[in-house]
C-alpha cells in the first residue's frame, strides 16, 4: 500500500497531538476558578492567585526540564517511539488531576505532565527536519503550530460546557483518556522515517530528500547528513545562542496568555467559568491564523528566490512588531470584547515568528542534533515563562496587569534583536566555519 502526500498525512496528526496537549493542560486553567471555591473557599483572591502561580510554575519547570530530556530522547528513539512515550505519559497524568486534593498533589501531576508535553515540540521540530524540504518546513511547522492555537480555541468553550455536566474531576479523566486514542493511528500511519516508509511514494521519498539542504553527498557519494556537532561544539556556536535566546525571550509572551487569559478575565471582567468560555476562545483565532500566514509568508518567499536567512528574518521581525504596540495597548483595553481581540492581535504576532524560529534548529544543523537544540532552546524558552509566571501575582496585584504587558513589549524586542545579532546568516552550518567565515556568508547573501 502507498499513500501520497504522507508527510503531509504525518504532520497533520503532530497537529493534532497539539491540540490535545493544549486542551490538556488548559484544564486546570479554564476550571481554576471553580477548583480554587472548592478546595480553598477561605483563601482571597489574591491568594488564590498565588496558589495558581506557583503550581503553573512547576508545571513550567517540569516543562523546561522535559525539553531537555525529550530533545535527547527524540533523538535517541526516533520520533515514532519519541512521541509514543511523550502523548501516552501525559495523558495519563491529565487522568491523575481527578485525585488531586491540594497544591502539593496538583504540583506532582503537573509536574509529570509539564515533563511529557514538552517532548510534543522538540519532537515536532525533528519529525519537521525528518518529513519536510527546507522549503516547506516553514508552512509544516506553521500548521503543527496552529495545533495549539486550535487547542485554545476548543478546550476553553469544551471546558466550560462539560463543566455544565460534569464535576472538573470527571473532566480531568475524560480529556486524558482522549491522548491515548491518539496513540492508535499514529501507531499505525509513521512506521518509519521517509527514507524507509513502506507506503510512501518514490516520487515524494525523492522530492523530501533531494529538498533537505542540510543533506549533501560526500566524496565517496554517500549520504551526508550534515552538520551533527557535539552538544559542547553545538553550544560553542553563536546561532544556536541566537536560537535558544530567542526562545526564551518570545516564549513567555505566549505563557502570559495562555495561563493567565481566563484569571485576566475573572478578576477584571469578574467572569464566572461559563462566561470565560464565550470570551478566552478569541484570543485564539488570532494564534490560529498567525501560524498560517508565518508559514505561508516564509514559503512564498522561499519560492520567489528569497534566501532562507531573509525569509526567516522578515517573518520573525514582522511578528514581533506586530505585537510591540499591541503589547502597550494592553495596558487599557476598556471593554472586554476590546480586550479580546487585542489578545488575538498579540497572537497573531507570536505566531507569525515562532514557526519560523522554531525551525533555525533544522536550518543550521543535520538531523542528529534538531532534537538537541530544539529541546535547549524550548528549556530555555520555559525558563524564561516561569519567570514571568512567578512574578504575575505580585507584578498584577490588586488587578493591575500593566506591568506584565510592558514587559512582554521588551521581551519581544530581545527576541528580534538577538536574531539580527547573533544569527548573521541563516543557513546550514559546518565544522570548519568560523566568525570569519560567517561574515563572509553574510556579505554573499546580501550580494
Amino acid at each position: 500500500m502507498q499513500l501520497r502526500n504522507l508527510r503531509w498525512w504525518v504532520i497533520a496528526l503532530i497537529a493534532l497531538a497539539t491540540v490535545i496537549n493544549y486542551i490538556d493542560r488548559q484544564s486546570l486553567n479554564v476550571l481554576w476558578p471553580e477548583i480554587a471555591v472548592d478546595l480553598y473557599p477561605d483563601k482571597t483572591t489574591d491568594e488564590r492567585k498565588e496558589i495558581y502561580a506557583f503550581i503553573s510554575v512547576v508545571f513550567v519547570f517540569s516543562y523546561a526540564f522535559g525539553q531537555a530530556i525529550f530533545g535527547r530522547i527524540f533523538d535517541w528513539v526516533g520520533t515514532r517511539l519519541g512521541f509514543v512515550l511523550s502523548i501516552g505519559i501525559w495523558s495519563i497524568a491529565t487522568a491523575l488531576h481527578a485525585f488531586a486534593r491540594g497544591i502539593i498533589t496538583f504540583s506532582i501531576f503537573r509536574a509529570i505532565l509539564g515533563i511529557a508535553e514538552a517532548g510534543n515540540w522538540p519532537g515536532a521540530t525533528k519529525g519537521n527536519a525528518e518529513w519536510f524540504p527546507t522549503k516547506e518546513r516553514a508552512l509544516a511547522q506553521g500548521i503543527f503550530n496552529s495545533g495549539a492555537a486550535i487547542g485554545g480555541i476548543i478546550s476553553i468553550p469544551l471546558i466550560a460546557f462539560l463543566s455544565v455536566y460534569f464535576s472538573w474531576k470527571a473532566i480531568f479523566v475524560l480529556v486524558g483518556l482522549v491522548g491515548l486514542l491518539w496513540l492508535i493511528p499514529w501507531v499505525i500511519l509513521v512506521k518509519a522515517p521517509p527514507k524507509t516508509h513502506p507506503w510512501i511514494t518514490a516520487e515524494e521519498r525523492e522530492y523530501i530528500l533531494t529538498g533537505q539542504k542540510n543533506v549533501s553527498v560526500d566524496e565517496k557519494g554517500n549520504a551526508d547528513e550534515g552538520y551533527n556537532p557535539s552538544t559542547k561544539e553545538m553550544l560553542s556556536r553563536k546561532q544556536s545562542w541566537g536560537v535558544i535566546i530567542a526562545s526564551a525571550a518570545i516564549d513567555p509572551i505566549w505563557w502570559l496568555f495562555v495561563f493567565w487569559i481566563p484569571i485576566y478575565l475573572s478578576e477584571v471582567y469578574a467572569m464566572d467559568v461559563k462566561t470565560i468560555g464565550i470570551y478566552g476562545w478569541v484570543p485564539y483565532i488570532g494564534a490560529m491564523l498567525g501560524a498560517w500566514f508565518g508559514g505561508l509568508l516564509a514559503q512564498n518567499l522561499l519560492k520567489i528566490g528569497w534566501s532562507v536567512d531573509r525569509a526567516r528574518k522578515l517573518t520573525i521581525t514582522l511578528g514581533c512588531l506586530i505585537m510591540l504596540p499591541t503589547l502597550i495597548a494592553m495596558a487599557n483595553p476598556g471593554e472586554p470584547v476590546i480586550a479580546v481581540i487585542l489578545m488575538a492581535v498579540i497572537l497573531f504576532g507570536f505566531q507569525t515568528a515562532i514557526g519560523n524560529v522554531q525551525t533555525l534548529p533544522s536550518d543550521f544543523y543535520g538531523g542528529d542534533t534538531v532534537g538537541t537544540l530544539a529541546g535547549f532552546a524550548g528549556m530555555a524558552a520555559k525558563l524564561g515563562a516561569a519567570a514571568l509566571t512567578s512574578l504575575v501575582p505580585w507584578l498584577t496585584a490588586g488587578g493591575n496587569y500593566t506591568p506584565a504587558f510592558v514587559i512582554g513589549a521588551s521581551l519581544a524586542v530581545t527576541a528580534m534583536a538577538s536574531i539580527w545579532i547573533l544569527c548573521p546568516n541563516i543557513g546550514p552550518l559546518s565544522p570548519k566555519q568560523s566568525s570569519r567565515d560567517d561574515e563572509q556568508s553574510k556579505n554573499t547573501a546580501t550580494s
